[in-house]
């Protein structure tokens, strides 16, 4: 499957993403967030990670989103302008602030891991159907959401079922599952996720967050609806399932430092993939090499690997993909190797 939409038509970008995204206080060393001394300021939130991630890998991309009118929400659009994303249809708040989020430094899958969130109220809790412009957020031949969203209030809620219904004409729909369950109360959480992934005609969903469904065929028969479904499994790798072909890649060995951000990151090499029209296995290949790159950095936001770099990885045959291992630094690395051979 690849967008189709207008490409050429005035204001259309490869990639609109529309999402929360917070300023994000990383420890300055490891321990709990009580002892703690200092933190270094990020950014955080999953639409603008995968816009981040994209802009920098060479294509036109939008977030939209609200911010708060207040220094928190300036950091947030220059940081995110600064990937080369466009930030003219973030909307400023003067009435609610920027959400802020706190976490300690070791691995969230961890019982040690600690994240404070102050975004109850946050201006991106605001947004509607009629907030960000509607014509801006379809204007992209992809529409990237996610299930965070829904999470934030009712008005959101709303606006994803508006983005996710089946219409003519619609942008290429894409939806990671993300489910996040601190974030949904005593909401049936699942069945909204299912609900909107079914008006999704691209959905990625982690096999540790597929209510408890215990096999990505599993998952495809619970989500029968959107043209392509990618199971992400982890270490292990991932599946696809595309019409009535199953594809599944795995993952080379990384050597993790954080695994904060890497699932966006999938999402963001899957997507450019696509939007290159590459084949289904080089897809998985470009989402787990984007994954990788986030995977060997503290943070959520990591230099990927060169497109040129990229393709060259995901063309090698089995054998040699088998092989592969990344630890930190590897795609500065091969940046500077590349340099090297270009300079006479």
């Amino acid at each position: 499957m690849t967008p189709t939409g207008p490409c050429n038509a005035p204001g259309v970008v490869d990639v609109v993403a529309l999402g929360e995204s917070m300023v994000t206080f990383l420890p300055s060393r490891p321990g709990r967030l009580a002892d703690v001394p200092s933190f270094d300021r990020g950014i955080g939130g999953a639409e603008s990670n995968v816009a981040c991630v994209l802009a920098a890998a060479g294509h036109s991309v939008r977030w939209a989103s609200r911010v708060g009118d207040d220094p928190f929400g300036d950091h947030l659009v220059e940081a995110i302008g600064g990937y080369g994303v466009d930030v003219a249809h973030v909307r400023r708040d003067p009435d609610r602030p920027t959400g802020i989020y706190f976490r300690t430094a070791g691995d969230r899958a961890t019982d040690a891991h600690e994240v404070a969130y102050y975004r109850a109220g946050s201006a991106a809790s605001a947004m509607s159907v009629t907030d960000p412009d509607p014509a801006a957020v379809r204007a992209g031949r992809v529409l990237h959401l996610s299930g965070i969203t829904p999470a934030l209030s009712a008005s959101c809620l709303d606006l994803m079922r508006e983005l996710t219904a089946r219409r003519p004409g619609r942008p290429l729909v894409s939806f990671d599952v993300n489910h996040r369950p601190g974030l949904w109360g005593d909401t049936d959480a699942p069945k909204v996720l299912r609900d909107l992934a079914r008006g999704a005609d691209l959905v990625f969903v982690g096999q540790d967050e597929a209510w408890g469904l215990r096999s990505a065929e599993a998952v495809r028969a619970a989500l029968p609806e959107p043209d392509v479904l990618v199971v992400k499994q982890g270490a292990a790798g991932a599946t696809v399932f595309e019409k009535r072909d199953v594809t599944f890649v795995p993952a080379p060995r990384v050597d993790v430092v954080a695994e904060v951000g890497a699932g966006d990151a999938f999402a963001a090499g899957f997507l450019s993939a696509t939007l290159r029209a590459l084949p289904v296995r080089d897809r998985l290949r470009h989402g787990h090499l984007m994954a990788a790159a986030a995977l060997t950095v503290p943070g959520d936001h990591a230099t990927p690997p060169s497109r040129e770099h990229a393709d060259r990885l995901a063309a090698l045959d089995d054998a040699a993909w088998g092989r592969l291992r990344l630890g930190p630094g590897w795609t500065e690395e091969a940046q500077r190797a590349d340099e090297e051979v270009r300079t006479p």
